[in-house]
C-alpha cells in the first residue's frame, strides 16, 4: 500500500489547511485510517483516526475541536481539515493506515497499529 500525503504549507497562526491522502495499492474501504505527525526533534505522534465505516473518529487531545478527519472511500482518499492552527502544530504530517482490516477503537492501543507508508507533508505555522 502507498499513502501519498499532500496539502501542507507555510501558514500563520489561526489559519487553516486541508491535508489530503491518496491511497493506492489496495482499497482503503476496509481499513481504519489516520494521521500522524513528527515535529523537529520529537517522536512521531498520533493526531487523528477514523474507522473504516460509520465515520467514528478519535483525536489527540491537543487537536480536538480544531482538526477534523474524514474519508471518501469511493475515491480512496482521507482528509485532515486543520483550523485555528498553532505554532506547536508545526510538523511533518503522515497519512497512516491500520495494519489490520476492520479494526477501530477510540484508544491509544488502537492508534499504535497505524502504519505510515510514504512521504509526509510539511506544515509550518508561524506565530
Amino acid at each position: 500500500v502507498q499513502l501519498q500525503a499532500s496539502g501542507g504549507g507555510l501558514v500563520q497562526a489561526g489559519d487553516s489547511l486541508r491535508l489530503s491522502c491518496e491511497v493506492s495499492g489496495r482499497s482503503s474501504s476496509n481499513y481504519a485510517m489516520g494521521w500522524l505527525r513528527q515535529a523537529p526533534g520529537k517522536e512521531r505522534e498520533f493526531v487523528a483516526g477514523i474507522s473504516w465505516s460509520h465515520g467514528r473518529t478519535y483525536y489527540l487531545n491537543a487537536v480536538k475541536g480544531r482538526f477534523t478527519i474524514s474519508r471518501d472511500n469511493a475515491n480512496n482518499t482521507v482528509y485532515l481539515q486543520m483550523n485555528s492552527l498553532k505554532p506547536e502544530d508545526t510538523a511533518v504530517y503522515y497519512c497512516a493506515a491500520d495494519d489490520r482490516p476492520r479494526r477501530f477503537s477510540q484508544t491509544s492501543t488502537w492508534s499504535n497499529h497505524l502504519r505510515a507508508w510514504g512521504q509526509g507533508t510539511l506544515v509550518t505555522v508561524s506565530s
